[in-house]
């Protein structure tokens, strides 16, 4: 499996560790950004990051995201000594991407930097931000990586981090023994070999996002936030709660919430991208309800 990694990333294969899972990998980077005085975490965040930092007791001090502000534009206080960051990118659950440009003066500002790129295989090569070649030149940077969403391979648990040596020896000393199973890792091996899948996957959503992004713009009360990922996350003007409900009971249609996200409540929901169909499917459902009260 290492290998295999390390042949589509062009690394050697030390410097990878498979795990049980993105999560897994998060656990053990959380559990050494713990013993940092305080981490900085982008928010909203993916529930498991807090998770994981509150199972090792760590000091975290929340960065609002501004929705809509654009990821280039974001500015961090100067932090202190012994201070870690946290963030994904493209993040989640805005979509927005960091550059590498923009992620660069972190590195050399932090003790240690986590970048979580389970995103990151949704946007076509030469597209990406991935820091991955940088992580032989900054001993400080991790990167996770997750197979299961690209890959559509939930159920079988796998993912990857990229860092130097040393740290994911570490890592190994912690963690329970054959935490990769046999059918994940060979699964893994020829999923990443798989380029007709890869190219499908970036050509169907160069077609489905805007078509999406478009219809959820032209309905009332609606406003969708730029994605370069395989979601989208919709601000509305209504209660997200009683409108998922509608849409499920008359639409058969289940849209997530966001209330995971302290920050975003029930004035947001998020949607993956899918088939032009099954896309239309969602907007004329959203347009007949959104419509009645607004003579649609």
């Amino acid at each position: 499996m290492r290998q295999a990694i390390g042949q589509f990333h062009q690394i050697a294969p030390d410097w990878i560790l498979p795990g049980n899972g993105a999560a897994e990998l998060l656990t053990w980077a959380c559990r050494e950004l713990a013993e940092l005085d305080t981490i900085y975490l982008f928010t909203p965040a993916f529930s498991d990051y807090t998770r994981a930092l509150n199972a090792f007791e760590a000091t975290v001090q929340a960065i609002p995201l501004t929705v809509g502000l654009e990821a280039s534009n974001v500015l961090l206080p100067t932090p202190p000594a012994a201070t870690g960051l946290l963030l994904n990118t493209p993040h989640n659950p805005t979509g927005r991407l960091f550059s590498r440009e923009s992620i660069l003066p972190w590195l050399e500002q932090f003790s240690l930097v986590v970048i979580d790129e389970a995103f990151m295989d949704f946007l076509p090569p030469v597209q990406q931000q991935s820091l991955i070649e940088w992580v032989e030149d900054y001993p400080n940077l991790v990167i996770v990586r997750s197979l299961t969403k690209f890959y559509s391979l939930p159920g079988l648990r796998l993912g990857y981090a990229i860092a130097h040596p040393d740290r994911l020896k570490r890592w190994q000393q912690w963690r329970d023994p054959w935490s990769v199973n046999s059918l994940a890792a060979a699964v893994g091996e020829v999923v990443l070999q798989d380029t007709a899948f890869q190219h499908q996957t970036w050509n169907w959503l160069a077609t489905a996002r805007p078509q999406l992004f478009t219809g959820l713009a032209k309905l009332p009360g609606l406003q969708p936030l730029p994605s370069v990922a395989n979601f989208l996350l919709v601000q509305s003007d209504r209660s997200v709660v009683d409108l998922q409900t509608e849409l499920l009971k008359t639409h058969k249609i289940l849209i997530r919430d966001c209330l995971s996200f302290p920050q975003l409540g029930d004035r947001y929901f998020r949607v993956a991208i899918r088939t032009l169909e099954e896309n239309q499917r969602l907007l004329n459902g959203l347009k007949e309800i959104l419509g009645r009260g607004d003579g649609v």
